[in-house]
């Protein structure tokens, strides 16, 4: 998973999913549903501090992984 953010006025104001889990259908199918929600509640927490979409723990955490590691490198 690799995630990057635009951070923009001190706000979260953008997150872009570069690469998901894609080795196999299954793998693509719940990131196609998990990585949308993911994203929204991301933009609403405003922070890494998000819930895991049920079903889908082990995309959630590799996502929220990413996004902290990406906000950490905006905020320098």
């Amino acid at each position: 998973m690799q995630v990057r953010v635009t951070v923009g006025g001190g706000r979260l104001t953008g997150v872009v999913v570069v690469r998901t889990p894609s080795e196999n259908e299954r793998d693509r199918e719940i990131a196609g549903y998990a990585v949308p929600v993911l994203t929204s509640e991301t933009l609403t927490a405003q922070s890494a501090q998000i819930d895991t979409v049920s079903g889908a723990t082990y995309t959630s955490e590799g996502y929220v992984r990413s996004l902290q590691g990406a906000l950490d490198r905006a905020h320098g």
